[in-house]
């Protein structure tokens, strides 16, 4: 696009181009990496969101996997969500689609607390045994989309939405260490700052602290780290297995 633009004798940068089409909504047809894969003979999940009402924190969490476009290649993002609130507890990049960032990232959300419902699709990052262990340990029940049905996990969807639209899509990441940086800074943004309709134009650190049991008076800082392979951010809960559905609401 920048080549051809040039070429007409618009002079104009390779950022602005992109700049651009990311708030035209303007992108180029390509294969997309797949992150959602399902793995055979791993154990699936029912889907147990339906007809549930969520009213406050920590009654259902959501994690997701999306991939992140650099100036070359791309690494992918998996994020732990709390789905009344809408607050980012942790969030992992890595060059891999192994089950490891995602079991680093549930790991890091537990430490802020525990739902009683974690809900994801059915990649096999989702269903490997690491990953089902730590929510099992946790005892936490566990639900699953339907298979090819994007709905059931709409909230996580609309998050990479928002992150690619107002973050990852105006700039090209050099390195790891580079969009590690600026996502550290977006996720802040977006989880202590940035108001949302859906929310009555509140905070998701606001409703997530506020709305529990045992508010918190502060929000607690997102830790960051890089680690072999994985680049890293992370604030904290978890869920866990059970074969029947409690949740009290």
């Amino acid at each position: 696009m920048k080549a051809g633009l040039n070429r007409q004798g618009i002079r104009v940068s390779r950022k602005r181009v992109q700049r651009l089409m990311g708030l035209m909504g303007l992108q180029a047809l390509y294969r997309r990496p797949r992150t959602s894969r399902r793995a055979k003979g791993e154990r699936i999940y029912p889907y147990l969101l339906r007809d549930i009402k969520v009213t406050k924190p920590n009654l259902v969490w959501v994690a997701d996997i999306t991939y992140i476009p650099m100036a070359r290649g791309f690494l992918y993002l998996a994020a732990v969500m709390d789905y009344y609130s809408r607050y980012v507890l942790a969030w992992r990049l890595s060059n891999t689609l192994e089950a490891d960032f995602c079991v680093e990232a549930l790991t890091d959300a537990l430490e802020q607390g525990k739902p009683q419902m974690f809900n994801t699709h059915q990649g096999s990052q989702f269903t490997s045994f690491e990953f089902i262990r730590v929510l099992q340990q946790r005892g936490v029940n566990i639900s699953m989309d339907g298979k090819g049905r994007y709905q059931d996990n709409i909230l996580a969807e609309r998050l990479w939405r928002t992150v690619k639209y107002e973050e990852v899509h105006l700039k090209a990441y050099a390195n790891g260490a580079i969009a590690r940086r600026e996502l550290s800074v977006y996720f802040r943004f977006y989880t202590n700052q940035r108001p949302h309709q859906a929310l009555g134009y509140r905070t998701p650190a606001a409703l997530f602290h506020t709305d529990r049991t045992a508010p918190e008076k502060e929000s607690k800082e997102m830790r960051c780290s890089i680690r072999p392979m994985f680049v890293s951010c992370a604030g904290a809960t978890g869920p866990l297995l059970k074969s029947t559905l409690t949740l009290s609401i």
